[in-house]
């Protein structure tokens, strides 16, 4: 069977972003799953390469058909917006937020063109993308806009434990605006969907309340009577496998002892905390240990993302973790292969 192709993003090139994406690249069993091309600047990936290896080499390309695909040798689509601008690394700028910008816009135009089959992004500063006049919160947001996206959730997943939230990059305040009947019974059909095409047949969903001890019967609230529940016995009726709304102290630790194949968050620290809790270690004195990768469902195209940002206090000291990484493109070869869509 043809190996998907899959677009990787520099990422912010004064973080982490080059130096992962060549460490994931240095890897032989990255090319034994799937066809990897880093989109961004050959120049920056050329100065990340050359910290790990004095053998492999960078191939520029301007089109897909021009790459090689051979371990060995990394295919970058050379957008070259940094080649003659000078930038900091491990501070935000201006010029970093337009390059990482750039890459993230052009893989998304290779997607909707049907060049590439899946893509993953490295971490970009969000600030720095303010910097360069892209008005964006995030990723999440940019893709939605590009491809002409309404209706889509953003999919957290470390090992068996799986998040999908009814509203992220909001104030809490909002966050609690936006829970309301018809988003969350979305967002319930969307995390079946996403575990049908990450090869589970029969999905659990376990739907988290807003409130803490999800509302007690009104008592601390009634988002869980009047929005939460009605939209959980909708989607029990046209047969999807759903339990809810849970209080939120408790429905995680059900999720990781098996219980759920997928939770439904209200919010996004209620969903992220949990995760990173789950795949993120710091020891003093030792590298990070960082797992665990970000997916938006409801797209046209695939994206899978690493789960962590640009990680500036280590950026460009070979320090970085690239095990999300890993993760985020293994999950991508996994959708891009599935039956179910995305």
């Amino acid at each position: 069977m043809k190996k998907p192709i899959v677009g990787i993003t520099m990422g912010d090139p004064a973080g982490v972003g080059p130096e992962i994406d060549v460490k994931a690249l240095l890897r032989r069993e990255v090319y034994e799953k799937c066809s990897p091309l880093i989109v961004g600047d050959a120049k920056i990936i050329e100065r990340a390469v050359k910290m790990f290896s004095e053998t492999v080499q960078v191939h520029p390309v301007k089109r897909v058909e021009d790459c090689r695909f051979e371990y060995g040798t990394i295919d970058v689509f050379d957008l070259g917006v940094l080649d003659h601008t000078p930038f900091e690394i491990r501070k935000e700028s201006a010029a970093c937020g337009e390059a990482a910008f750039r890459a993230v816009d052009t893989v998304i135009a290779l997607a909707m063109e049907k060049k590439i089959d899946a893509t993953v992004t490295a971490p970009i500063n969000k600030a720095a993308i303010q910097m360069a006049g892209h008005h964006y919160s995030g990723h999440t947001e940019i893709y939605a806009e590009k491809t002409g996206t309404e209706h889509y959730t953003m999919l957290l997943a470390h090992g068996n434990l799986r998040v999908v939230h009814v509203c992220t990059h909001v104030s809490l305040r909002e966050a609690c605006d936006r829970c309301k009947k018809e988003r969350v019974y979305e967002v319930i059909r969307l995390a079946d969907k996403a575990c049908r095409a990450m090869g589970i047949p029969s999905p659990r969903v376990g739907v988290s309340g807003l409130n803490p001890h999800a509302g007690e019967n009104g008592l601390f609230g009634r988002e869980e009577i009047e929005e939460i529940q009605p939209a959980v016995e909708q989607a029990a009726r046209e047969g999807i496998c759903v339990e809810g709304p849970l209080p939120p102290d408790s429905i995680f630790p059900k999720a990781l002892s098996g219980l759920y194949d997928i939770v439904v968050a209200m919010y996004h620290d209620q969903g992220h905390i949990p995760i990173k809790c789950a795949g993120f270690t710091w020891k003093p004195g030792e590298k990070a240990s960082i797992s665990g990768v970000n997916i938006t469902f409801g797209l046209p195209i695939i994206r899978v993302s690493v789960d962590h940002g640009t990680a500036f206090d280590i950026a460009w000291n070979k320090m970085a973790d690239e095990t999300s990484l890993l993760e985020a493109i293994e999950y991508a070869v996994r959708i891009a292969g599935s039956e179910s869509g995305i």
